[in-house]
């Protein structure tokens, strides 16, 4: 039998969802535009997160490594908890709050774009990750839970999802995922376009073997 509670849950994400789809959409249009053109010329994304955002940022590099929808070619994207020798190394070592930063110092250069997941916005590690990042000359995205939070301060730009708890956060939070990779896929399609007219001669020089004038 159902109770009053078995749909609070579905109600939050609706709750939650509407606002969310104005807010998101330019955000994640941007960044997906701009993650095309970092990783179309050799860059690459690193992805971090604890718990439950390590999975939504395993998803995201799937989905980059791999493909979201149409087939396309692969970019370089590292979830960087995925990595556990490294990961309980680091933490062994050097605490848990380098886990992230000390991957960041070795698998990141300028010109790469970090991408910190949290749904407090809070977390001590990624805070730390995002420091080492702005040294090397990267660029750090946060995908949060509700403002203000410290990681949001911490980024070079924020998409901090206002929802009641964390599991509707989280949710939004992949939501938020595959937003992006649509916003990439445009883009590095519309990128593929340019280069192959690019690289078609036009007709004049195609009939005459001659340059136009």
């Amino acid at each position: 039998m159902k109770t009053a509670t078995d749909v609070t849950h579905c109600d939050d994400l609706m709750k939650a969802l509407g606002g969310f789809r104005e807010y998101a959409s330019p955000v994640l249009q941007r960044w997906g535009s701009h993650l095309a053109d970092r990783l179309g010329t050799g860059a690459r994304l690193l992805v971090a997160g604890n718990g439950g955002s390590a999975a939504q940022a395993q998803h995201l590099t799937a989905e980059l490594v791999g493909r979201y929808r149409d087939d396309r070619p692969p970019f370089s994207a590292l979830a960087l908890h995925a990595d556990t020798s490294s990961t309980t190394a680091i933490a062994n070592d050097y605490g848990v709050q380098e886990i992230f930063a000390r991957q960041v110092a070795a698998h990141g250069r300028a010109g790469d774009v970090l991408m910190l997941l949290s749904t407090s916005g809070a977390s001590a590690n990624l805070l730390v990750a995002a420091k080492g990042a702005h040294r090397l000359g990267m660029t750090v995205w946060a995908l949060t839970g509700p403002a203000p939070n410290p990681l949001e301060g911490a980024a070079d730009a924020a998409l901090c999802v206002e929802a009641a708890t964390a599991a509707t956060v989280q949710e939004l939070h992949l939501v938020a995922v595959h937003m992006l990779c649509e916003s990439f896929d445009r883009s590095v399609e519309r990128r593929m376009a340019v280069e192959r007219r690019r690289a078609q001669p036009d007709r004049w020089t195609a009939v005459t073997g001659k340059d136009g004038v």
